[in-house]
Order: structure tokens, then C-alpha cells, then sequence
């Protein structure tokens, strides 16, 4: 029997040991068309590539704090369990405002946020397109590296240096500090409140998703084995046959007729 889950990157194992060639995330972007589905072992490349970016490239491992100035998104995921599995800390805040990123050793931004980044002095700065694909920025003359360049050149196998610790800082979010074993701790009692089952495909919308945070919508789902139907710039009238297209079992703040609720009472 495998021990209990302690840190975010071990909820991503035992993901992985379940099932890892089921869609564990499926995004669609309204505004594009955009689709995209990765199963638990394209997706682990993903969180191994940005993990060994960051280990090799920034020496980030347990003490190091790592801002995201990203939207909900699947990079974010994969880039949110990148960092966790180095066993450092991600700071997520409106990077934009003056002195909240001086404890910031390395920042990632989405592209349409880096112009204001450019100006502070910052230690490192990657960009992210988030195209739904995963290519890199295009139109972007400025200091930032490329994210999806950068990761690309990295294994799909990551070991940290320095084993996570579950007793250290985890996540930094407004007046929220949460240790590596914290978000688990959190992320499982959420589950639970919610009714999140094994087996449950979630469907959530990026603006909920923002308002939750990534215990609600990422970790939760992975604490539960399930998978997330994420939904950005959504649209309502497309939601019903989307759910169920993609055997949607449960919603998260959002209502569709004939679906589940999380957090609602039946």
C-alpha cells in the first residue's frame, strides 16, 4: 500500500499510479476554440519539464519563493506543481504592484503582463504565451525568456535535489500561507466537503477558478482522482453539450441542468 500523500507533487503520483493514460486534464478556451487534453502522463512531462527549467536552470528548490502572474490555465497547473515539486514556495499576487515581488526569486508571467514586470528589477523573468498548444510568444522583442522555448530542452523526469518537505512554505496568496503539506491537508478536507468521488470529471470555469484558488481547483480534483474539464472565457449556451460530450460527472460554480452541483445540496 502506497503512504498517504504529503506533498502536491506526491497527489500527481498517485495520480499517475491510478491511471496515468486517462485525460487528467481537458481544456477549452471560448474565446479561441482552443481544445486540449492531457492525460496524467503528458501532463507529468509537463510538471517534470517545468520542475527541471527551474532546478537547473534558477537553482530553485526548498526556500525559494516563485511568483506567477498567470490566469487559470493548463500551463499554470503544470507550472504551479513544477514549482511544489522543487519544494519551493509560489507567491501569487497582482505582480504588478510595486514591492510585491522583492522576495521573488523567479517570476513567470503570462506575455500580456510583462510589460509592467520589465520595469522592476527582477532576478529572472519568463513569458508565457499560454497558446493552448504550448508554443512560444510570438510578437515579444523584450528581456523575458520563453517559458515554452526554455522547458522544451528539459527531461520528462524529474528528481529534486532536495526531497519537498511537507513542513515548509507551500503557497503565499494574499494573507493565505499554506505549507506543501498544508495544501494537501486543505486540498483533501475540501474534497470531501464538496463530495468531489473518485472518478468524478469536473467542470470548472476560469473565473470561478480565480476566485477559488488552485487548492479548489487543482488540488482538490487530484486529492479526490479526479479529472478537470476546464473551461476559460466560457460559454454558457455551449456548457450543456459540452458536459455532456465529456461525460462530466460534477460542476464547479457552475450550474447546468442535469449535472451535479459541487458545494449544492441535490
Amino acid at each position: 500500500m502506497s503512504p498517504a500523500p504529503r506533498t502536491p507533487s506526491d497527489l500527481l503520483a498517485a495520480t499517475l499510479r491510478r491511471d496515468a493514460a486517462a485525460p487528467l486534464v481537458t481544456a477549452y478556451d471560448d474565446a479561441t476554440g482552443g481544445r486540449v487534453e492531457l492525460s496524467g502522463a503528458t501532463f507529468a512531462n509537463w510538471v517534470a519539464k517545468t520542475a527541471n527549467l527551474l532546478q537547473d536552470e534558477f537553482d530553485v528548490g526548498p526556500g525559494s519563493t516563485v511568483a506567477l502572474a498567470l490566469p487559470v490555465h493548463w500551463q499554470t497547473a503544470a507550472v504551479l506543481l513544477g514549482v511544489w515539486s522543487c519544494g519551493a514556495t509560489v507567491l501569487d499576487t497582482a505582480a504588478e504592484d510595486d514591492g510585491r515581488l522583492d522576495a521573488a526569486d523567479v517570476v513567470l508571467a503570462a506575455q500580456d503582463r510583462l510589460a509592467p514586470l520589465e520595469e522592476q528589477d527582477l532576478p529572472d523573468l519568463l513569458g508565457l504565451s499560454l497558446h493552448p498548444l504550448g508554443l512560444g510568444m510570438t510578437g515579444y522583442a523584450g528581456p523575458a525568456r520563453d517559458f515554452a522555448l526554455e522547458v522544451r530542452a528539459h527531461g520528462d523526469v524529474f528528481s529534486p535535489y532536495v526531497p519537498p518537505d511537507p513542513a515548509t512554505p507551500g503557497l503565499l496568496a494574499g494573507g493565505l500561507e499554506l505549507t506543501l503539506g498544508g495544501l494537501v491537508a486543505a486540498a483533501t478536507e475540501l474534497a470531501g466537503r464538496l463530495g468531489i468521488a473518485a472518478g468524478d470529471r469536473l467542470l470548472v470555469d476560469d473565473t470561478t477558478a480565480a476566485e477559488a484558488g488552485p487548492v479548489a481547483w487543482l488540488l482538490a480534483p487530484l486529492a479526490a482522482g479526479a479529472s478537470i474539464v476546464l473551461c476559460r472565457s466560457a460559454d454558457p449556451a455551449a456548457l450543456g453539450g459540452r458536459a455532456a460530450a465529456e461525460r462530466v460527472t460534477a460542476t464547479l460554480g457552475v450550474r447546468i441542468e442535469g449535472f451535479r452541483e459541487l458545494g449544492r445540496p441535490a
